[in-house]
């Protein structure tokens, strides 16, 4: 074999390599909601960048792709993918519910899912009854409550998607008193707290106090704002409901355990310190919002 034909060779098997590398990542989609409220809170599609381009530049056998604006107009960005990530508004305009039969399909595959924040509310019904079914648990109106707390999560468990978390507090608006599978039958809680009896000043409506949730509380309860779920098929599912404030993304912890448990949910393995990722400047949070920036405004 001459020269020419081996260094044509090398050049060939160098692609099969660079292809097999590509096909062998792991594809996360990272479905980012309609702008919501305004500039710093439910930012949905700078945060869904932020979170992709840490994954990227951190995990190497991963592939995060990030679609905005809502449910993507075409569904074969979900080709191939391990795991559905859904940072949007919920509630009766979430964006799934008018998709669910695709998406319950996506679950039967043992897709992975997770949703950040809003996006864990479902009305109480058929849509509720497919959040328990995919994710373990949801935000059920007249039941669950979303006040604005400092949570102190002194306490992490034993599972991948807490590691190298370290315990951490952060002012939030932390939805609690969830509505579970009977038993916690699959789930596993991932962020508990106490909260305080002043995150129950409001008066009683569909999001801000209910009879059942003052008695938990009074009772002092344990909450979860974060949990896994192991579904029945072997899919993985992860609710969290903290993410109204964007800056918040800037808190270490907070973001490497989302990190994490993206990774988790795509059967990813979850490095033993948990997912690395550099701090965000003040710059880069400010990127990619919905609004821009008036004069003097970060």
């Amino acid at each position: 074999m001459n020269k020419i034909a081996v260094v044509c060779m090398g050049l060939a098997l160098a692609g099969l390599a660079l292809t097999a590398s590509a096909a062998e990542k792991t594809k996360i989609v990272l479905v980012a909601g309609k702008a919501s409220h305004g500039r710093w809170q439910h930012e949905h599609k700078a945060g869904c960048l932020l979170l992709a381009d840490r994954l990227n530049k951190n995990m190497p056998g991963v592939e995060a792709v990030v679609t905005t604006e809502g449910w993507p107009k075409d569904d074969s960005i979900f080709d191939g993918a391990a795991a559905v990530i859904m940072y949007c508004d919920g509630g009766a305009g979430h964006m799934v519910n008018p998709h669910a039969g695709f998406f319950q399909g996506l679950m039967d595959k043992g897709v992975g899912m997770a949703c950040l924040h809003y996006a864990v509310e479902a009305p109480k019904g058929k849509e509720g009854g497919n959040f328990l079914n995919w994710l373990g648990g949801y935000f059920e109106p007249h039941w669950s409550v979303n006040p604005h707390w400092t949570a102190d999560y002194k306490v992490l468990p034993d599972h991948p998607i807490a590691q190298g978390v370290n315990p951490f507090s952060q002012n939030d608006e932390w939805y609690y008193h969830m509505r579970f599978r009977d038993g916690m039958e699959g789930v596993t809680p991932i962020l508990t707290a106490l909260p305080p009896a002043e995150s129950l000043s409001r008066p009683d409506g569909p999001h801000e106090g209910n009879p059942a949730v003052r008695e938990a509380v009074k009772n002092g309860e344990a909450q979860h704002m974060a949990w896994a779920y192991e579904r029945p098929n072997g899919g993985r599912s992860f609710g969290f409901t903290g993410g109204h404030f964007h800056k918040n993304w800037g808190n270490d912890d907070f973001r490497k355990l989302v990190l994490n448990a993206i990774c988790w949910v795509a059967k990813v393995d979850v490095p033993e310190g948990g997912v690395p990722s550099e701090t965000p400047s003040t710059e880069e949070l400010a990127a990619n919002q919905d609004e821009p920036a008036k004069p003097g405004e970060e």
